[in-house]
């Protein structure tokens, strides 16, 4: 019972970042992010990817996700907004090591591509509130597991051209 309630609450508590990361594949597409802009290296900052639009779709879908928790359960509106923050910064800093390490835009980086945007998102949320240590460890272990599903029903569905 008490596991159930763990995975529950650590599953409320990370929705809004899921949903922020989740909104781009479906909202995204358009103008590139960095508008083609090349790093210090030569290389793209984030690639073709990381647009406006998704990024956009992606703050606005977390913190609507914040709100509706809000009415819902009583949810802490700004853990809420910080975590839909960090997961944007975190999946931008995804993009960016995956540009440095030659890796094309889209093509997949096992534990990169699952956990950098929730571990973004508990430190910026952790900025607001002290999260416990056992519901950090639990959207951790559950994290990879839940990325590689939505990732795979976004495919089935048409929202994704690729399975990762």
């Amino acid at each position: 019972m008490e596991f159930i309630k763990l995975m529950t609450s650590s599953l409320i508590f990370i929705l809004p970042a899921y949903c922020a990361n989740a909104a781009p594949v479906i909202f995204g597409g358009g103008k590139p992010l960095d508008q083609g802009k090349l790093f210090l290296d030569g290389k793209p900052l984030f690639g073709n990817h990381k647009t406006v639009r998704g990024t956009i779709s992606g703050l606005l879908f977390g913190i609507l996700t914040a709100a509706i928790l809000y009415y819902l359960l009583n949810y802490d509106f700004k853990v809420g907004v910080a975590l839909s923050i960090g997961t944007l910064v975190g999946d931008l800093s995804g993009s960016f090591i995956k540009r440095r390490l030659n890796f094309p835009p889209g093509k997949p980086f096992p534990i990169l591509d699952q956990l950098t945007f929730v571990l973004f998102a508990i430190g910026f949320a952790y900025l607001v509130s002290p999260i416990k240590i056992e519901v950090i460890i639990t959207v951790l272990l559950l994290t990879p597991i839940i990325h590689v599903l939505t990732n795979l029903f976004a495919y089935i569905f048409g929202f994704k051209k690729v399975p990762w």
